[in-house]
């Protein structure tokens, strides 16, 4: 069909299907986060890309840990929610489990981790998924967080002004290990959602440098 593009979700649940020193093993891959699964899948898909031609990317969704309580069933001892539980916050009323996007440790782990596939692997572009702040949090979500660190914006302000930082903090640490690499964001099909009910400004994105170098919208 001519569609030469291949993306690869490498990291669905603040994991990794591929090599990394920062998240576990996806358990996607063998039924228990952190087993190894003894390959690198990413490697292989690269490889076999390539050989055909085609342009791969890493696609990966930033702050999601648990969308239920059963997906994963148990994150590994050694994921950084684990580790560290005060970067973590639930969501609904199924066990949902996301990174707080206020909190500068988890930018910076989110930004480490998109450095670490662009330079660890020949990949010509990173994609980050539509997770950004999700519309079913509540105030208390992030009340701690604004508290701290809401300098008196807005607090509908505030949560664009964190993905947005965080958006910058990609895109530089990509370019910085290799500029021929994209960057780009799959955010929802409605612009007006994606503002009011995921806090991301994507009109900002596309109309200033340093944010995205595309954003493909999911139309589906």
């Amino acid at each position: 069909r001519g569609c030469n593009p291949v993306l690869v979700p490498v990291g669905p649940f603040g994991d990794r299907l591929s090599r990394s020193g920062l998240f576990p093993g996806g358990h996607l891959l063998t039924g228990t986060q952190g087993e190894d699964p003894g390959s690198d899948p990413l490697a292989v898909m690269v490889e076999e890309a390539h050989a055909r031609g085609r342009r791969i990317e890493a696609f990966f969704n930033p702050y999601r840990v648990q969308l239920t309580s059963g997906k994963p069933s148990a994150l590994a001892p050694d994921n950084p929610a684990v580790m560290h539980p005060e970067w973590v916050r639930a969501v609904g009323d199924n066990g949902g489990v996301y990174y707080d996007p206020a909190l500068p440790e988890v930018q910076q782990l989110i930004v480490d981790g998109a450095r670490e596939l662009a330079q660890n692997y020949d990949i010509d572009g990173i994609c980050m998924d539509d997770y950004f702040y999700q519309d079913a949090i509540t105030e208390a979500f992030d009340a701690e967080s604004y508290a701290q660190y809401g300098g008196g914006l807005p607090i509908e302000d505030w949560r664009r002004q964190n993905v947005n930082s965080l958006v910058q903090g990609l895109y530089s640490a990509i370019k910085e290990v290799n500029p021929g690499v994209s960057f780009g964001i799959s955010p929802a099909g409605n612009n007006d959602n994606n503002y009011v009910q995921y806090y991301a400004d994507v009109k900002l994105w596309m109309a200033n440098p340093g944010y995205v170098d595309y954003s493909m919208p999911q139309l589906y």
